[in-house]
């Protein structure tokens, strides 16, 4: 057995594994960590840093993490709740009054059996905590097709060039996808959390996430964009998708942006996103610096779909079997069902471009993985989590 109740053998194979992908140019390359008891059990970069060049790929690679900014987002969310400036029971519209009067856009079929959306009122009022566990009735227009989304994808919703004023009032004049409170639906709320977080603390949220969050926790290569000295460190992706023929095309992080998209617009490293995991692995501190309470660390990790019996009933259920969703993670509630191996009380959340991580108080293990490679996040987030506890 090696260090941390890991076989040493078998972290090994697991690397290998992902070097043989990269070899086979299924992927440019990887940074990856496995920790337990809060000790590093093994970590490696492998491949390359952008297919357009040689150079490897690095521990401190600065990768588009996508969504898995809502976890920062949201934990900036609880650490306002914790000071009392925020409820999770506030109406939205209490700090965000362009979304007053929002209307549920309803598919039917008219007299020739073509889909028109009917426009429905709102039956209550979307809250904080909907914007959260994603149940405020918003979604995203790139996942799926329905009506809702084909007004998303017109109205050009998640510009970078939008201001967060701007992405407000857009998102005030779409309908709703479905009723808020009701069904788990992956979209935008997290962005518009983090404008309605802009509007409770008087800070930009590049501003405001540095200062309670980044800096804290010694997140030196975190943010919303990547200065120019530091450009020699991004990772990229392969211009098509080797496996799929894909297109790739990935989000320009070196230049600051108009817009900070709270879900989905941040840059980070494998060490400074271990930091934050870390933190939570300890209960909302690391190294004396406390951001959140032991008890509300463990209510945002705990599944907030129970007693929404529709919740699972949309289009698309991104957690997955086995898993519910807290306020900001999905949380694992069933032992089986799940695609992958894990331990009752896992939360984890990835990103579009690749990256993923988890964390199992259970086994005291957590782990991260990031890619740049869109095409292929779903397939290599099982893979390693089935060889990360193969090991164990």
């Amino acid at each position: 057995m090696g260090k941390h109740g890991f076989s040493a053998q078998r972290l090994e194979a697991l690397t290998k594994r992902i070097e043989a992908d990269i070899q086979a140019r299924f992927i440019p390359g990887a940074a990856m960590l496995v920790a337990r008891g809060g000790e590093i059990a093994c970590e490696a970069a492998i491949g390359v840093q952008d297919p357009a060049g040689s150079k490897p790929m690095a521990l401190d690679s600065i990768f588009r993490i996508y969504s898995m900014t809502k976890p920062i987002v949201s934990v900036a969310a609880m650490m306002l709740v914790e000071q009392g400036r925020l409820l999770l029971s506030d109406p939205i519209v209490n700090h965000l009054p362009e979304l007053r009067g929002l209307k549920v856009g309803v598919e039917k079929a008219d007299a020739k059996g073509k889909r028109i959306l009917q426009l429905e009122d709102a039956l209550q009022p979307i809250t904080v905590q909907d914007l959260l566990r994603h149940t405020a009735g918003f979604t995203y227009g790139i996942f799926g097709d329905s009506l809702v989304k084909e007004e998303y994808r017109k109205a050009g919703i998640g510009s970078p060039r939008a201001t967060s004023d701007e992405f407000i009032r857009l998102m005030g004049q779409l309908p709703l996808m479905y009723q808020p409170g009701t069904v788990w639906e992956y979209s935008h709320a997290t962005d518009v959390l983090g404008v309605l977080l802009e509007r409770v603390s008087g800070m930009s949220l590049d501003a405001l996430l540095a200062e309670r969050i980044l800096r804290p926790l010694g997140m030196k290569d975190s943010g919303f964009w990547v200065e120019e000295s530091q450009h020699h460190r991004i990772a990229e992706a392969y211009g098509t998708d080797p496996v799929t023929g894909t297109e790739v095309k990935l989000n320009q992080p070196r230049r600051k942006p108009s817009f900070m998209g709270g879900g989905g617009g941040m840059m980070s490293t494998l060490h400074d996103y271990f930091r934050f995991a870390k933190m939570l692995a300890n209960g909302g501190e690391l190294d004396g610096v406390r951001l959140l309470s032991r008890k509300m660390l463990g209510y945002m990790t705990s599944d907030h779909l129970v007693g929404l019996p529709l919740a699972r009933s949309g289009l698309s259920y991104l957690p997955g079997p086995g898993y519910g969703f807290g306020l900001g993670f999905s949380v694992r509630t069933h032992e089986g069902g799940a695609l992958m191996p894990g331990s009752i009380g896992d939360y984890s959340w990835s990103g579009l471009a690749g990256t993923y991580f988890w964390i199992d108080p259970a086994e005291d293990l957590l782990a991260i993985f990031m890619m740049q490679a869109p095409e292929q996040r779903t397939h290599y987030r099982q893979l390693f989590r089935n060889l990360v506890y193969a090991a164990l």
